[in-house]
């Protein structure tokens, strides 16, 4: 044992006798396993005592080299190979998921899937130990071409399916993969890892068949300048890699490491929980043979019972281990030999040898090749229909988005249709606007709609000014509204806080003397009357002033919050070719001039009310107030305010008007023009002639009139108006009062029929006008500026490219992919 075990660690197991030519390197591990298993116990074999020959069953370079020529010159494999690597370097240059049978290696950082790699291609590019899979995943096509008796290596070119340059000398391979591999990733912005995979092709004499996926080596602790979550990410990356179910998954670990004690195996257990797609390889196999003296521990080694499924049979590799090796012919030697050392020392080194009729197939790296070859041939040879037909439904839908592309394209280029289908979206948001205000159950409140405490945050207007401490809760405040039912809601809330506005008894005396001592000289018999007249005017300005502009400000909120809605409802109802959806200038004009009209229908709803205040606080209606009575009296039973008589209810959906209103109302009504021949004292208050000069009355009829309406009670205490014993106490109370009939005035009249008409009328008859004229009366040129900005054209432009070079890659690859498939 001692001699055998020098023998292993000198890890080249050199025997000179078992040594043939260059070409034994291609001599399947199958023949090695027939020639041994042929021969009988008890035949004259050279003295073995189980019957076995002293020396490797591979002998004759002959039979090598026409096992050679069996397995890899036979055109049939040739062909289906080339068919499938073309086809993989296609997808993977387009980004396309093709069901194509590859091999992914995984396993432990140092557990040898470098090696095992190297051993698969022929030949050492990874002499300085460069991490080479340690970043990105690398995909390795390799090429049976007896022609290259010198490897020829390319890589892919990223993003194409183009490959660059041979790669001279074969050693030269781990640095170009590490710049390629530094540059994507600086290009990511440093990150440490990166799913996307460098592909390469390398086509030599003395390689096989095969597509590997070399992984990154599972690792549990990042490096010290890593980021922390390094190893979480290859993770991912290597799950993602192995989880494809067309993907076999050769699982590499160390023949050292117990199969109870696996630390990766689990990962496997994860993306195939039955061990059907996977092939399990106990690497550095010459390290554990170390450990065995007698046939049973070998075999129980070998079987792996209690520890791997039943249907799982591992495969036991080991490879040179002299780094020195750098001449390739010397390397496959290398190889051949440590595989007839491996059988040697199982035969002559074990005593009782092992059952080499259970795992002789299952020992050697020149078996595991010969397995993985016959398998991803039979899976070539089962998914070639499936693949065939894959190609063609991708190349119809890759067509199609072509022909859509072109369309769009051409769309974009032809203002006149730019026209037709901006004119038609534009009409089909105006119209799902004006039915979101006339009310529809089709959007989701939840999703559009706002409380009265969202709607009042989100606006310009968080607060009813002046009533800061009070609270105003409409009918339905926490119920989420939008649309026509939302300006419903706020303009009951409007009236609500308009009664809520008391009269300012807190006014400076200083003020107060102002306006008295003013009137007291002009207005001989009237003077407290018409300082009454004035405080509450200028209070009346005062405090409703500001509650109409937010009143304002809330409706035209409610408004612009339905263009996005009704843009949302447009797209869905119109096809994706209607709602010029690439066309963000378009999109962003379109809103524009939404806001735009709404904004001058706030503007001009704000002059209308100021205009109706001034109405309200004129002198005309100071005459017309003392016939109305007021609203605060209890004893007229004419409360117009919400907050004290009105029920909570009430305010909403055509219920009573409160009786001030009413009253109100009709004295305005009664306002007629007095007869031309009447009696001028017959006039009386509240009834006026037509005053224009053709129709003028006489000084004295005017006089008359003038008289009889001078006297005005102040506040129900005795005194006239024009006594000189009115208090100031009286005059305030006489503001108070007709601050109320203004109020009141401005809250049932006034306000809420003039934002009806400034807001819903409008929308409803010159939305879809207004926004027209401010699209599309303007030139071909500047129209056609909202839909070539922001690089509109361009980016369709180079879509169409993008989708014609990918129709033309997969219509190569479907048809050279036809054609070598009839050969499978």
């Amino acid at each position: 044992m001692s001699n055998t075990s020098r023998v292993f660690e000198n890890a080249t197991f050199i025997d000179r006798d078992a040594a043939a030519s260059d070409q034994t390197f291609h001599q399947p591990s199958h023949k090695l396993q027939m020639q041994s298993s042929q021969l009988k116990p008890g035949l004259s074999t050279g003295g073995q005592p189980n019957g076995f020959p002293r020396r490797a069953a591979v002998s004759d370079g002959a039979a090598l080299r026409e096992s050679t020529q069996e397995l890899f010159e036979t055109s049939e494999a040739q062909i289906r190979y080339r068919a499938y690597s073309r086809l993989q370097a296609a997808a993977v240059a387009m980004g396309e998921s093709l069901a194509i049978p590859e091999i992914v290696a995984i396993g432990g950082q140092s557990d040898g899937k470098s090696s095992l790699l190297e051993a698969f291609l022929g030949f050492r590019f990874n002499i300085r130990e460069v991490e080479m899979g340690t970043r990105r995943p690398l995909i390795v096509q390799m090429v049976h071409d007896p022609t290259a008796q010198e490897p020829r290596c390319r890589l892919q070119e990223e993003d194409s399916d183009e490959y660059g340059p041979p790669i001279v000398p074969e050693t030269a391979v781990a640095d170009a993969i590490q710049r390629r591999t530094e540059e994507h990733l600086r290009k990511m912005g440093g990150i440490a890892v990166s799913s996307k995979p460098i592909v390469m092709r390398a086509e030599y004499a003395y390689c096989p068949n095969l597509t590997i996926i070399d992984t990154p080596g599972f690792i549990l602790k990042a490096k010290s300048g890593e980021q922390d979550n390094t190893p979480d990410e290859i993770m991912s990356m290597v799950k993602a890699q192995a989880s494809p179910p067309h993907r076999m998954i050769l699982f590499l670990q160390q023949s050292s490491v117990e199969w109870a004690s696996s630390l990766w195996l689990r990962v496997v257990q994860e993306v195939d929980p039955y061990f059907q797609r996977t092939v399990i390889v106990a690497s550095k196999f010459d390290n554990r043979l170390k450990e065995f003296a007698e046939r049973w521990e070998v075999d129980k080694y070998l079987s792996a019972t209690g520890y791997l499924p039943a249907n799982v049979r591992p495969f036991f590799v080991a490879l040179p281990k002299d780094r020195a090796i750098q001449n390739s012919a010397e390397w496959r030697r290398s190889m051949t030999e440590v595989d007839a050392m491996i059988f040697k020392h199982l035969r002559e080194g074990i005593k009782g040898g092992f059952d080499e009729e259970r795992f002789a197939s299952r020992i050697g790296f020149m078996n595991l090749k010969k397995f993985l070859e016959e398998e991803l041939s039979r899976r070539y040879r089962e998914a070639a229909p499936a693949t065939l037909a894959l190609l063609q439904e991708r190349c119809d839908m890759v067509s199609g988005e072509l022909m859509q592309a072109e369309i769009r394209l051409k769309a974009a280029e032809d203002v006149g249709a730019l026209r037709r289908a901006a004119m038609k979206y534009a009409d089909t948001v105006a119209r799902q606007v004006v039915l979101l205000l006339q009310g529809s159950a089709e959007p989701d409140p939840m999703q559009h709609g706002l409380t009265s405490d969202e709607e009042r945050a989100a606006s310009r207007a968080p607060q009813w000014p002046g009533l800061t401490t009070i609270p105003v809760q409409p009918t339905h405040h926490e119920s989420k509204l939008f649309g026509g039912a939302a300006f419903e809601r706020c303009l009951e809330e409007f009236h609500m806080a308009v009664n809520s506005t008391r009269f300012p008894t807190s006014m400076s005396s200083d003020r107060l003397r102002n306006i008295m001592y003013a009137y007291k000289g002009k207005h001989h018999t009237g003077g407290p009357t018409k300082a009454a007249e004035d405080i509450a005017r200028q209070a009346a300005k005062e405090a409703l002033g500001p509650l109409l502009d937010a009143a304002c400000i809330r409706l035209s909120f409610i408004l612009r919050r339905l263009y996005d809605i009704a843009a949302d409802r447009a797209a869905a109802t119109m096809g994706s070719k209607e709602n010029l959806h690439p066309y963000i200038s378009f999109h962003a004009a379109l809103r524009s001039a939404h806001q735009a009209f709404i904004n001058r229908l706030e503007e001009q709803a704000r002059g209308m009310l100021r205009t109706h205040l001034e109405a309200a606080t004129s002198q005309f209606a100071m005459n017309m107030y003392v016939h109305v009575a007021d609203p605060g009296d209890p004893e007229e039973e004419a409360d117009c305010s919400d907050s004290e008589a009105a029920d909570g209810e009430g305010a909403v959906g055509g219920e009573k008007p409160d009786d001030g209103a009413e009253v109100l109302n009709e004295r305005f009504k009664a306002v007629h023009l007095a007869p031309l021949g009447g009696d001028p004292l017959g006039a009386g208050p509240g009834r006026f002639e037509d005053n224009t000069p053709s129709r003028r009355a006489t000084k004295s009829r005017r006089m008359a009139l003038q008289n009889s309406e001078r006297p005005m009670p102040l506040a129900g205490n005795g005194h006239s108006a024009g006594g000189n014993s009115s208090s100031a106490d009286d005059v305030l109370m006489s503001a108070e009062k007709l601050f109320r009939k203004i109020r009141c005035a401005v809250a049932t009249q006034y306000a809420p029929a003039t934002l009806k008409s400034t807001f819903l009328d409008p929308m409803t008859d010159k939305l879809a006008l207004e926004v027209s004229l401010d699209l599309f009366a303007r030139s071909d040129a500047d129209f056609g500026g909202m839909f070539s900005a922001a690089g509109a054209v361009a980016a369709l432009a180079a879509k169409r490219d993008l989708l014609a070079r990918r129709v033309e890659g997969l219509i190569k690859c479907k048809n050279e992919f036809q054609e070598l498939a009839k050969c499978l």
